[in-house]
C-alpha cells in the first residue's frame, strides 16, 4: 500500500499564520506574526499582514486632498516628476559647467542678490553616484508619503524641506563653500516618514536605523553638508507633524496652508538677516 508523502516543516521554522503549510521568515512589522508573500502588504515602513492593514484602514482616517478625493488613489506623479527634473538638470549640468557654477548654493552669490540659488541647488548634483543615491531614496520613500499626504501636501513638504536645508547651509556653512544636492529634501522625507510611522503606530526600528546610519555618514564624511541634512530633517519632520496631526475640521486646509506660509516667512527673515550680516562683513566683495 502506497502512502502519500507530505513534506514536513521543521518545528523551529515559522510558518505563515494564515497558511500553516508555508514556511517564512518574514514578519508583520506591526503584530510580528510570520507572513508569506501572498499575505504581506507593503507599508510605509516594512510589510504588514492583511489583518493589520485592514485594522489600520478602519482606525486611521485617510487624509483627503483639497479637492476632496482620497489621497491614496492614483500614481505618485509628484515623486516621478521630481526624479525626472533632477535627472534632466543633471544632464544639463554636465553639458554646461558655467551653468553649474551659477545654480549651486554659494553664499556670496546669494548675498549678492542671487536668491534663486537656494532653490536651484536642490536640483544639482556632484557626480552620478550623488544623483543615483538621492533618486533611489526618493523612489523608495516618496510614493508611500505622497499616497498618504496627497500630491499638493507632498510637493509642499519636499519643497520646504529642500529650502530648509538650503537656509541652514546659508546660515552656518563656510562662506566659500559651494553646496548642491537633493539631500536636504530627502532627509525631510526621512523625517516625515518617521512622523507618519509614529502616527500609524508602526515599527520604526528599520527607519530609525537608516536615519542614524545617514547621520553618521553626514558627520564623518568631510565632503557632506551636515547643515543641509539637518535643516531638511527638522523642516520635513515639522511639516509632516503639521499635516498629520492637524485636527480634522472645516478650515483645516487653511490652517495648514497658513502654517506653511508662516514657515516661508521665517525662512525669508533668516535669509534677510544672513544677507545683511554678510554684506556688513564683506561689503563690496559681495555686492560689487
Amino acid at each position: 500500500m502506497s502512502i502519500p508523502y507530505t513534506p514536513q516543516t521543521p518545528a523551529e521554522t515559522p510558518t505563515c499564520y494564515r497558511h500553516p503549510d508555508r514556511p517564512t521568515y518574514v514578519r508583520c512589522t506591526r503584530c510580528q506574526r510570520p507572513v508569506c508573500p501572498e499575505c504581506m502588504r507593503s507599508a510605509a515602513v516594512g510589510h504588514q499582514c492583511v489583518d493589520c492593514v485592514a485594522q489600520g484602514a478602519q482606525s486611521v482616517k485617510p487624509i483627503r486632498t483639497g479637492a476632496g478625493g482620497i489621497s491614496r488613489a492614483g500614481q505618485p506623479l509628484i515623486t516621478y516628476g521630481l526624479i525626472a527634473v533632477n535627472v534632466v538638470m543633471y544632464v544639463v549640468q554636465m553639458t554646461s559647467k558655467p551653468l553649474e557654477r551659477e545654480l549651486v548654493l554659494w553664499a556670496p552669490g546669494v548675498a549678492g542678490g542671487e536668491f534663486y540659488r537656494l532653490v536651484t541647488s536642490a536640483f544639482m548634483h556632484y557626480g552620478i553616484l550623488h544623483l543615483l543615491f538621492n533618486m533611489w531614496a526618493l523612489y523608495v520613500i516618496g510614493p508611500p508619503l505622497e499616497a498618504w499626504l496627497g500630491r499638493l501636501r507632498f510637493g509642499g513638504l519636499y519643497g520646504l524641506s529642500a529650502l530648509g536645508g538650503s537656509v541652514l547651509v546659508y546660515l552656518l556653512a563656510p562662506i566659500g563653500s559651494a553646496t548642491a544636492g537633493a539631500s536636504g529634501a530627502i532627509f525631510g522625507l526621512f523625517g516625515a516618514t518617521l512622523v507618519l510611522a509614529k502616527r500609524l503606530n508602526l515599527d520604526m526600528k528599520w527607519l530609525v536605523a537608516i536615519i542614524v546610519a545617514n547621520l553618521v555618514l553626514t558627520f564623518t564624511v568631510p565632503s557632506i553638508s551636515w547643515q543641509g541634512h539637518i535643516g531638511g530633517l527638522i523642516t520635513g519632520s515639522a511639516i509632516a507633524a503639521l499635516f498629520l496631526y492637524t485636527p480634522r475640521e472645516r478650515h483645516r486646509n487653511y490652517v495648514q496652508g497658513g502654517a506653511c506660509a508662516a514657515v516661508l516667512v521665517v525662512f525669508g527673515a533668516l535669509i534677510y538677516w544672513r544677507t545683511a550680516e554678510l554684506i556688513a562683513q564683506y561689503g563690496s566683495l559681495i555686492t560689487g
